[in-house]
């Protein structure tokens, strides 16, 4: 079952977010994350998988603060004006929508939250473990968690890159690696967004081998 609902951030500020509920009582709650494409299809896709697997799932639509309703695929005019979004993103912004998300998860199971978030929300759910306190994050592919790597998590965080991203430059996870070396990181034979079967990147082996490795990790740690 799934249903939109509004969230309130520290600030004041309200903001949507696509609910997706399991079918019993949920084993925990998780903090699904966009890319700059806002909560279309793909993410909304992401959310009912993980209810499927018992999560609570949440996508707070981080766009909201700058114009509401979002909702692009991946070429073409979608494609150009989602970049245009880049640029007007305040993370720290990001983060209290995502503390309004993990807030309303605690409110509504009474359990642990944990993060998973794609290309600018991987490098959201990073911060979200070294400025937040979710109970554990998984990041995929967030290009700029390098500028973030000297900040401490506070729980265990599993990263995936792939070999084949012209985006992100190896460096990003060795700078990850060397100052934190408890988080797991795990590289594919595939390029950016592997993980998105709308993107022409699609990568189905590296999707499924990170999604199990992804659920195993968030399993392990929430429920």
């Amino acid at each position: 079952m799934s249903e939109y609902v509004m969230l309130k951030a520290a600030d004041g500020f309200e903001l949507n977010a696509y609910v997706a509920r399991p079918e019993g009582e949920p084993i925990a709650g998780l903090v699904v994350v966009q890319e700059i494409f806002g909560i279309n299809p793909h993410i909304r896709s992401v959310a009912d998988g993980y209810a499927k697997d018992g999560f609570l799932a949440i996508a707070p639509a981080l766009f909201d603060r700058i114009e509401r309703g979002v909702e692009l695929g991946y070429e073409g005019a979608d494609r150009q004006r989602a970049m245009t979004f880049v640029p007007k993103l305040n993370p720290d912004k990001s983060l209290e929508d995502i503390a309004a998300a993990i807030e309303f998860l605690r409110a509504e199971t009474g359990k642990k939250v944990g993060v998973i978030g794609y290309c600018f929300g991987g490098t959201m759910a990073w911060l979200s473990t070294t400025r937040l306190h979710p109970a554990v994050a998984v990041g995929y592919y967030g290009g700029h968690i390098g500028n973030y790597a000297a900040e401490t998590p506070v729980a265990p965080v599993m990263l995936h890159f792939g070999k084949l991203d012209t985006h992100i430059p190896a460096s990003v996870a060795e700078q990850v690696k060397a100052a934190h070396p408890e988080v797991e990181i795990f590289w594919y034979d595939a390029g950016h967004g592997f993980n998105c079967d709308a993107r022409d990147s699609y990568n189905a082996a590296a999707a499924q081998e990170a999604r199990a490795r992804s659920l195993s990790f968030l399993t392990k740690h929430l429920a």
